[in-house]
């Protein structure tokens, strides 16, 4: 079994597109080559149906030029992760090697194992407290968790359950849900041992790179209480590590009622204030755009100015085209549990991202959407 993506792989699936992808589809990213739309596998039950449906997606939007994959171990209870796995494993079968697919899954949820346990709150104390994995003091809103111990138990399980060696991309997710509980410079120092801990297991190969995906965190004012610096924190990477750092991604939502990341001044980088797109790219830090739909949102009735800007055949390829089109994001999620998903999201794969004429075209007459 192969490491995970890698450099040569990825660059090999995007040529098996080649004529049938736009120019632009296909970005570089920390060395890898990934598709400008990743199938996401967030919502849905947790059911035998929704996995097969999830499964069938997942193995359909790789066929389709979709080589980025996202989940989390708290995602139906850790079945869509299983879901992905057994993806893996048909592609496989199909002449799409792991090396290609660029696989990314969140850990700092507590959660439940397939189904609901009849009493959750001793499921996780017999499961993890008794076994010494976390103690309470280091729970956070009764539901979340950065300690390493915790982090090596999840990160063991999301191997298994995707069927991998190598996760590319591990998140620690929504890390800023600590901020209501405690305050900013015990955050830090628990962000600081996740980091060590993230650091340790890129370099026993088990993650190629590690990140954040965030809610709140990145797309507030600066002043709010969960609101977190990326140069703060790529400071504890480089603190770690040095420059050859494996913090490299930020997850965050982004879509056309969520523009944050490329409008709001909220970073300061260098004693200047920059907008989160901006700070990225002079962090080096690879931006990955979340709920691009936000949940079929914007997906409907959007304004005649959008489709105006960005033409295409309806507003669910206008809603995706922003979001993959915009500066700086190199990824634009959507989640996909069926095939139908994908044939409808795939179609953009053939069509070349916005341009900035277009963007402008939009920016000025929905001042900021």
């Amino acid at each position: 079994m192969s490491r995970g993506a890698t450099q040569e792989g990825t660059k090999k699936y995007a040529a098996k597109f080649r004529g049938a992808a736009a120019e632009g589809h296909f970005r570089e990213a920390q060395g890898l080559t990934i598709s400008s739309l990743g199938a996401g596998t967030y919502l849905g039950q947790p059911n035998e149906n929704m996995d097969a449906g999830y499964a069938a997606a997942l193995v359909a939007a790789v066929e389709n030029g979709i080589n980025v994959i996202d989940s989390a171990i708290n995602y139906r209870f850790q079945r869509s992760e299983r879901s992905v796995g057994t993806a893996v494993k048909v592609l496989a079968n199909k002449g799409f090697a792991r090396e290609e697919v660029v696989v990314c899954t969140k850990g700092g949820y507590l959660t439940p194992d397939g189904t609901m346990p009849a009493d959750p709150n001793r499921y996780f104390f017999e499961e993890y407290i008794q076994k010494g994995i976390f103690s309470a003091k280091e729970i956070a809103a009764g539901s979340h968790c950065m300690a390493p111990r915790f982090l090596e138990n999840q990160l063991g399980r999301s191997l298994k359950n995707l069927g991998v060696e190598c996760v590319d991309v591990y998140y620690l997710h929504n890390p800023e849900t600590q901020l209501s509980e405690i305050p900013k410079a015990d955050f830090l120092g628990r962000i600081r041992e996740a980091f060590l801990f993230l650091e340790s297991e890129a370099a026993r190969g088990r993650i190629q790179y590690y990140g954040m995906a965030t809610w709140n965190g990145f797309r507030q004012n600066a002043s709010a209480g969960d609101a977190m610096q990326l140069a703060e924190i790529a400071n504890l990477a480089k603190e770690i590590a040095g420059e050859q750092h494996r913090f490299r991604f930020v997850q965050l939502p982004y879509n056309l009622a969520m523009t944050e990341a490329l409008t709001l001044g909220n970073q300061t980088v260098g004693g200047n204030t920059k907008t989160m797109m901006e700070a990225a790219g002079e962090l080096g830090i690879t931006l990955i755009a979340s709920a691009a739909l936000l949940q079929g949102q914007v997906a409907q009735n959007l304004p005649a100015f959008v489709a105006e800007a960005l033409g295409l055949e309806n507003d669910v390829e206008r809603a995706l085209q922003f979001a993959r089109s915009s500066p700086g994001i190199a990824t634009a999620l959507v989640g996909m549990s069926r095939v139908a998903h994908v044939e409808a999201n795939t179609r953009l794969v053939g069509r070349a991202p916005a341009g900035i004429e277009e963007f402008n075209k939009l920016f000025s007459r929905g001042e900021g959407v």
